[in-house]
C-alpha cells in the first residue's frame, strides 16, 4: 500500500461566503471562518452533517468526541481513510483537492464545532431568570423589576458572545447596584447561559435585526486586541504574558461559548480588583471583538507544538512507510521518495498533500499489501515534523 503517511479529511459547519483573510500558515491565524466557506465548497456537507443539518453518510461532526490537537484529529481522520475512501466510492462522490490554506483553515474551523452550544431550555431560562435574581433589576417581555435595562433588546443579537460582552461591559455597575440592594452576586455555570439566553429569545417581543455574533470570530484580531486590551498584562497564553491570571490557553482548550460567558462573568470581581490595583481600567468590548478574542483562544488552544523529527522516523519505520517509500535517491521502492516531496513548509501543507495522494488505488494483488498503519496524534506530530526535516537547506 502507498503510504504517504498521516492525511486530513476536513468536514464542517455553514456556508459564510466572502470571510476568509489573508494569514500566514498553520498559525494562531488560521480562519475558522474561512474554513467554514470551504466546508461548503468542497462538498463535505454532502456526507456530514452539523448538529443534524447535512449529509448522512458520515457522523455528525458535532456529536463526535472533538480531538485535543490538530495532530489528534489528522491521526484519527487517517485512520478512518480506508473506510471514507470505500463509502466515497460506493456512493460515486468525487474525493475534493485541498490547498495548505484550505486545509489549514478548515481543520481550525472544525475544532471550534464545540465552540457552539446546543440550544438552551426557554423553560428552564425562565426559572433561573428568578433564581439569580435577575428579575430583580431587567424586564423581558414585560415582566420584572427596573433600575437595570430591559433585556429585550438581546434578541437582536441573541447569542452567548454578545451576552458575554454585555455583562462584561457593565459587570462593575451590576455589581455595584447588587450590593446596594442587599443582592448576593449569582454564579453560572454548564448550560445556564444557553438557557437564559433562550429564555429572554423566547419572551422578547423584539424582532431579530443585525449581526448574529455565533460564528467564530478573527483569530487574527483577537490576537492583537489580547494586547491592545491588555489582557496580556495578567493573562499568558502558551506561556507568554503575564503570570496574575491562569493561562487561558489551557483554560479556553475544553469551554464551549456557554461556558466561556459563565467563567468570565463569576471571575469578573477578581479580575476587576485586579486590574484596579494595577491602575488599569476595564477595558471595553464591542461584541465582535468578544467573538475575535474567543476565537484566538481557541486557536492556540489547538495548533499544537509540533513534534520531534528524530521520534518521527522511528514511527515510520515502525508504521512501515519507509517499507514502500524511499528516502534520498533510494531504488527498489514502491512508491515516491519522501526526501522529493515538494509544498511541505507547513503542516498544513503536509496534509493538503496527503490528503491529495492518500487515496492512490494500490495496484498490488491483496495478499501483498500491507496493513492499513494507524496513528496517535503523538506519532502524527512526529511524523510531520520527519517529513519537513527532509528538505535539505537550498
Amino acid at each position: 500500500m502507498r503510504l504517504p503517511t498521516p492525511v486530513l479529511a476536513l468536514f464542517l459547519l455553514l456556508l459564510q461566503p466572502g470571510l476568509a483573510v489573508a494569514q500566514v500558515l498553520f498559525t494562531p491565524t488560521q480562519e475558522p471562518l474561512a474554513g467554514s466557506r470551504v466546508f461548503g465548497t468542497k462538498g463535505c456537507v454532502k456526507c456530514h452533517a452539523i448538529n443534524g443539518a447535512g449529509g448522512k453518510v458520515g457522523p455528525d461532526l458535532a456529536r463526535v468526541p472533538r480531538p485535543r490537537s490538530f495532530y489528534d484529529l489528522a491521526a484519527a481522520l487517517w485512520n478512518h481513510a480506508p473506510r471514507m475512501a470505500q463509502r466515497m466510492a460506493e456512493l460515486g462522490i468525487a474525493r475534493p483537492q485541498l490547498d495548505a490554506r484550505e486545509t489549514g483553515d478548515l481543520v481550525a474551523f472544525l475544532f471550534t464545532l464545540d465552540y457552539f452550544d446546543p440550544k438552551g431550555n426557554a423553560e428552564a431560562g425562565r426559572r433561573l431568570f428568578t433564581a439569580k435574581r435577575c428579575v430583580v433589576c431587567h424586564q423581558v417581555g414585560g415582566t420584572g423589576g427596573g433600575g437595570g435595562p430591559s433585556l429585550d433588546s438581546l434578541k437582536q443579537r441573541g447569542s452567548p458572545i454578545y451576552l458575554a460582552t454585555a455583562m462584561w461591559n457593565h459587570g462593575p455597575q451590576m455589581a455595584d447596584v447588587m450590593k446596594s440592594k442587599g443582592i448576593e452576586r449569582p454564579a453560572l455555570k454548564d448550560t445556564e447561559v444557553s438557557d437564559l439566553v433562550a429564555y429572554i429569545n423566547a419572551a422578547s417581543p423584539v424582532e431579530p435585526q443585525g449581526s448574529l455574533y455565533v460564528l467564530p470570530g478573527r483569530a487574527t484580531e483577537g490576537r492583537t486586541l489580547f494586547a491592545q486590551k491588555r489582557c496580556i498584562e495578567c493573562h499568558a497564553v502558551r506561556g507568554h504574558g503575564g503570570a496574575i491570571g491562569p493561562d487561558l490557553a489551557e483554560r479556553a482548550l475544553h469551554r464551549s461559548l456557554g461556558q466561556f460567558v459563565a467563567a468570565m462573568w463569576n471571575k469578573a470581581p477578581a479580575m476587576t480588583e485586579a486590574l484596579k490595583r494595577r491602575g488599569i481600567a476595564v477595558p471595553q468590548l464591542r461584541p465582535e471583538e468578544m467573538a475575535d478574542l474567543v476565537a484566538y483562544l481557541y486557536a492556540v488552544g489547538y495548533f499544537a507544538p509540533g513534534g520531534d523529527p528524530k521520534n518521527g522516523a522511528a514511527v515510520a519505520t515502525a508504521k512501515g512507510c519507509l517499507g514502500c517509500h524511499g528516502l534520498y535517491g533510494e531504488r527498489g521502492k514502491v512508491a515516491g521518495d519522501l526526501a522529493q516531496a515538494k509544498s511541505l513548509d507547513s503542516p498544513a501543507a503536509v496534509f493538503a498533500a496527503l490528503w491529495n495522494h492518500s487515496f492512490i488505488k494500490d495496484s498490488r494483488p491483496e495478499r501483498a499489501r500491507s496493513a492499513w498503519p494507524e496513528f496517535s496524534g503523538r506519532e502524527m506530530a512526529d511524523l510531520v515534523a520527519f517529513l519537513q526535516s527532509l528538505r535539505r537547506p537550498q
